[in-house]
């Protein structure tokens, strides 16, 4: 029996994820993506150029994030919702697959970096929030925004570290 807590139709959204029932959540999930984006457009308008919201695919909905001192690295982050994990993360992006192997490699040492295997679609993804709560927005927001501004800024320390 569906109900209208998107936190309690999580779980029936892991588990229907193969089976294509899921307009719905779907739809709520895209929707509060596009709201982050919206809000980070605003809010960090001085620091970053923000894309549009990117969900061609059902298994991840993303936007990126790039500044200067990215683009001149040929880097860019993504606010990723990772619909089979049902939580954000935040990938360090490569322009091309040669940036990205080339970054790779030289951030092997890094926490985020996965040593063994390159991600598919990224340098690597770090968690931005693991057990999101859908039934509040705001607090979801928040708890968003605060992570992106603490792991970013660690994130560029580390970049600048390894040049």
């Amino acid at each position: 029996m569906p109900s209208n807590s998107l936190n309690a139709r999580i779980p029936a959204y892991k588990t229907a994820f193969s089976k294509g029932e899921l307009q719905k959540t779907y739809q709520d999930l895209v929707g509060i993506v596009q709201n982050l984006r919206t809000e980070f457009s605003k809010k960090y308008k001085s620091e970053f150029s923000v894309a549009n919201v990117l969900h061609g695919y059902i298994d991840f909905t993303y936007f990126y994030l790039q500044n200067d001192y990215l683009k001149k690295k040929k880097l860019k982050l993504a606010i990723v919702f990772n619909h089979k994990n049902a939580n954000f993360e935040l990938w360090l992006l490569g322009q091309t697959k040669d940036v990205q192997i080339l970054y790779w490699k030289k951030l092997k040492e890094v926490k985020w970096v996965n040593e063994e295997e390159m991600p598919e679609y990224s340098i690597f993804e770090a968690p931005l929030l693991l057990a999101p709560d859908f039934d509040s927005l705001t607090k979801l927001s928040e708890s968003i925004h605060c992570q992106f501004e603490t792991l970013s800024q660690e994130i560029f320390e580390t970049l600048k570290a390894y040049e």
